[in-house]
């Protein structure tokens, strides 16, 4: 879940404000890599009886809010909606029923974070970048903004390095950017130092078009949304289209796949030169 994801699934989310939890169950299926906010056996103390008053998303996290506290979710937690008709999954890492017996049931793979907490009161310095940080969607991601981050950046780093590290622009992450790269002409190992002018503002465009139309058409097609199903962005380098061969749009050429600072990159030799 990255931040276009957080956005689609939040907004899916809406029709639960006004819901009130009647039923937390945090922990049922231990996961070495579940992470909670302090003991997940006082959740239910906490949640229940407690009405949800606003859901958004901030950068890649989705927050919701009772009166008095915050459940969020973050990266690697898959969230699904299940109505009173449906048969929940036996196993899972939290379930919150509400009085309209819908539930919101989340299950991790690999790891992920269902945090709870009376508000103001969680630790987390990713979380709280997230919050003080302007989302590249909203009107305060402004060219002096990318200027001033690119100013203050480590010269040498990449161009994956300065877009997905050092929480610069929490909810970017290595799915995003494969196609925020190749829409701005900019090879993932090609170093900020050697971006002219010109490039620099291909690359403040493509971060804000590419991000929103991800958001817009519901989250990419290599995740899942709040009812399980792809979203509706067509990734132009993913996963999905190198095992596809997919070409280079542009130029018909072939893609590139390498390993490179912890996770995949894809990119078009020809049309993104290093």
């Amino acid at each position: 879940m990255e931040l276009p994801e957080a956005c689609a699934i939040s907004k899916q989310m809406q029709p639960l404000c006004g819901r009130t939890i009647q039923t937390v169950i945090a922990g049922k299926s231990p996961h070495g890599f579940a992470f909670y906010n302090g003991d997940p056996k006082n959740y239910p103390a906490l949640l229940e009886g407690k009405t949800i008053r606003k859901i958004k998303s901030i950068a890649g996290y989705v927050e919701m809010e009772t009166d008095k506290e915050i459940i969020l979710f973050g990266e690697g937690v898959n969230i699904r909606l299940f109505g009173e008709e449906e048969k929940i999954p036996e196993k899972h890492q939290l379930l919150l029923e509400f009085d309209d017996k819908s539930a919101l049931v989340c299950t991790i793979q690999m790891y992920g974070g269902m945090w709870a907490f009376p508000r103001g009161e969680m630790d987390n310095p990713y979380y709280a970048a997230a919050r003080e940080k302007p989302s590249p969607l909203s009107d305060e991601f402004t060219r002096k903004y990318f200027e001033k981050m690119t100013a203050e950046a480590k010269k040498t780093l990449s161009s994956k390095a300065f877009l997905a590290t050092e929480q610069r622009i929490p909810g970017l992450g290595n799915g995003v950017l494969q196609d925020i790269l190749f829409n701005a002409g900019i090879h993932p190992k090609r170093k900020i130092n050697t971006l002219t002018d010109t490039d620099k503002e291909k690359l403040f465009d493509s971060i804000q078009k590419t991000l929103q139309k991800m958001a817009d058409k519901g989250g990419r097609n290599t995740e899942k949304d709040l009812c399980g199903k792809a979203g509706g962005y067509q990734t132009i380098l993913s996963s999905q289209t190198f095992k596809s061969k997919n070409p280079c749009p542009i130029c018909s050429g072939p893609i590139s796949k390498e390993q490179y600072m912890g996770g995949a990159i894809y990119f078009c030799s020809n049309c993104q030169k290093i």
